[in-house]
């Protein structure tokens, strides 16, 4: 009788630990705020987690904002026991257009990115005044001896015309604003000065438009950031324009080797300009929409669920595709703002174009239910039938950001 007793009683300790982990990873997986479209209730049964077949919400109001109906809410397991409370923000629907057009982007920097220092042969030998000045690779400069710096022209002007003498440098890394002395030394290979640094003020590129406003003409496209080659970090724009492309090959996709749409800007009339380059994707205005196509709801993040879906591509000269994919699988709890999907590529021509996700793709929309529910971002180095995509809700919130600064300048 001990016996079974000592056997129920470790069962049910078991029991009671595995369903504690249970409760612990669902709580974890689940984000802290949702976004609902006005008239409709929060809503989880496609929620993708292990415990989705179980799990409900109670949308009983906790409390409620009048004045933009936003509410708490609290996720329950099996409709009875409490998980956590969360954030529920009330928006009107959005109704976009998917494009999956090629695009081209000219940018010019806000100041001007260290991509790169070096030694400087001298009469006193090897020195780096860089590195002795504390710049740093990715540093950006804005200004020297309080004038403004947006070309590679005016800080080798400064070096060169220094003569040795001290240059105040002030400079952006990581959001904080430093001020660092720099002298010039003279280089024996050319006898001019020199300040072993290298700089870069532009930028050119093709992405993927994502989809158009037509109620406004703004437009978001890439899903991701646009990225200095050489620091990997988010190039401070100052201004850019959109440009036609016209794609005119492709390298296709390989384990390893990322694949490459190939293309040209067909024109140096700008289409567009870019107002926003972010981590979530670049954002601006459009003369027009890029394709003949009509609008799609937007889908909220827990409406897109693991299955079959859509991406929208251009991956040659003419007018964009629909491809079939499959989201594999869906991070709801946003640990990466741009990697929030797993999309793997089925689509057989697609596969024999390009062998799946390939540079220049990156915007193309993914489509699902007929809903607009994220952008293709990344491909796997290793299998690039495989990529990350974002959500559409992400995209969308930067887009509503720069509508409000168009209207306030405006205004």
């Amino acid at each position: 009788m001990k016996t079974c007793f000592r056997i129920l009683s470790g069962i049910i300790a078991v029991l009671v630990i595995v369903f504690g982990i249970t409760i612990g990873i669902v709580e974890q997986s689940i984000p802290d705020s949702y976004k609902v479209i006005q008239g409709q209730e929060l809503d989880l049964q496609t929620f993708g987690l292990s415990a989705k077949q179980v799990m409900e919400e109670d949308v009983r109001v906790v409390s409620m904002n009048t004045a933009n109906m936003d509410y708490e809410t609290e996720v329950r397991l099996f409709d009875v026991i409490p998980i956590k409370k969360v954030q529920v923000q009330v928006a009107n629907q959005m109704m976009l257009i998917p494009c999956g057009t090629p695009f081209g982007i000219k940018m010019f920097t806000n100041g001007v990115v260290v991509v790169g220092i070096s030694d400087i042969m001298t009469d006193s030998g090897y020195l780096n005044p860089a590195i002795q000045a504390g710049l740093k690779i990715g540093d950006i400069i804005t200004a020297i001896n309080g004038e403004e710096v947006n070309e590679n022209e005016q800080v080798s002007h400064a070096i060169q015309e220094s003569d040795g003498k001290l240059l105040t440098l002030t400079l952006k890394r990581n959001n904080e604003q430093l001020e660092v002395s720099l002298y010039p030394v003279k280089s024996v290979k050319d006898n001019s000065y020199k300040g072993g640094l290298w700089v870069r003020d532009s930028t050119a590129g093709i992405g993927t438009v994502t989809f158009y406003n037509p109620v406004n003409g703004l437009f978001g496209g890439l899903g991701h950031g646009i990225c200095d080659i050489d620091t990997n970090s988010l190039m401070p724009m100052k201004n850019a324009d959109i440009v036609p492309v016209t794609i005119n090959g492709i390298i296709k996709g390989q384990k390893g080797s990322a694949g490459e749409l190939r293309g040209y800007f067909s024109s140096n009339r700008p289409i567009g300009n870019l107002y926003v380059n972010s981590d979530e994707g670049v954002y601006g205005i459009l003369e027009a929409s890029p394709v003949m196509q009509e609008a799609l709801p937007v889908a909220m993040k827990q409406e897109v669920r693991e299955g079959p879906a859509q991406i929208r591509a251009t991956v040659e000269d003419g007018e964009p595709t629909y491809y079939e994919v499959t989201i594999e699988s869906i991070d709801f709890k946003d640990t990466s703002r741009v990697k929030n999907l797993v999309v793997c590529v089925n689509d057989p021509t697609l596969l024999e174009k390009t062998g799946g996700i390939v540079q220049g793709m990156s915007g193309s929309p993914i489509i699902q239910d007929g809903k607009l529910v994220g952008a293709v971002t990344h491909v796997f180095l290793n299998d690039p039938t495989r990529g990350y995509g974002i959500f559409a809700e992400n995209m969308i919130e930067n887009m509503v950001a720069v509508e409000l600064e168009t209207v306030q300048k405006a205004s």
